[in-house]
């Protein structure tokens, strides 16, 4: 019981770095190009998280089958479900800019827009509780980066809500809300495949890293691109060797 508290705690400290990406967003007006940078910065994190810590977990623990498997599932599981809510107001979630419909433009866009974060956050809790119930280490170094590149996804997402004529309530809300559930996803694969065999571990781990590229292929890159083009590819790259020197302190 204790372990899964303990896995709840990192994986609410890892979702609240949403929660103040979005306060900084909201209260404070920064230069969009800078957004950018930042979110540029996290998908070069989450790459490096996904490479080193998730898929060359999941091989080490079973191989290359359950790694290619449960990559392709999570990434193809992912994109189908973001793009149903795509089709109802939640494509440029994470974009800062006037992207976002306002719900009068599209009634119900609010609604899909927090789905959108909620699929866009769970598989990093999940894999945030799994990765603890190998002695805690891999735990540490993969909360630091979904910590690291949930700020700018905050920050971006805030930004973008309030240009679409969303309240701060709504903002602070949802990723408020967000948190609280990216917790309680920790706690749940701490607490529920604690005894899993090695193969559904694997497969489980790779899922969560082919949904999380996914996820940064279609929402993160796509924002860091619009704004600063070629300057994506060489901050993308410091965010990547930021987490790697991360994961091996």
């Amino acid at each position: 019981m204790a372990g899964a508290l303990v896995a709840g705690a990192w994986g609410l400290f890892a979702g609240a770095a949403l929660l103040v990406g979005a306060a900084v967003g909201t209260l404070v007006r920064v230069p969009p190009r800078l957004i950018a940078l930042v979110m540029a910065f996290g998908s070069g994190v989450l790459m490096a998280a996904v490479s080193f810590e998730l898929i060359a977990e999941a091989y080490e623990r079973s191989g290359m089958v359950p790694v290619v498997t449960g990559a392709v599932g999570g990434a193809v599981v992912y994109s189908g479900a973001n793009a149903l809510l795509a089709r109802r107001g939640a494509r440029h979630r994470k974009r800062s800019g006037e992207q976002q419909p306002s719900e009068g433009e599209a009634p119900g866009s609010g609604n899909a827009i927090a789905l959108g974060a909620l699929l866009d956050g769970v598989p990093e809790s999940v894999v945030i509780g799994t990765s603890l119930l190998g002695g805690g280490h891999l735990g540490v170094a993969t909360v630091g980066a979904v910590f690291i590149s949930n700020l700018p996804e905050g920050l971006a997402s805030a930004a973008g809500m309030r240009a679409a004529g969303r309240g701060r309530g709504y903002v602070f809300a949802l990723w408020g809300g967000i948190a609280v559930v990216s917790g309680l996803a920790a706690l749940a694969g701490y607490a529920l495949l604690g005894g899993a065999s090695a193969a559904v571990m694997a497969t489980i781990t790779a899922v969560a890293g082919g949904a999380i590229l996914a996820m940064v292929a279609d929402t993160m890159i796509p924002e860091a691109y619009g704004r600063v083009h070629l300057m994506t590819g060489p901050v993308t790259v410091v965010g990547f060797l930021s987490a790697f020197a991360l994961a091996h302190l």
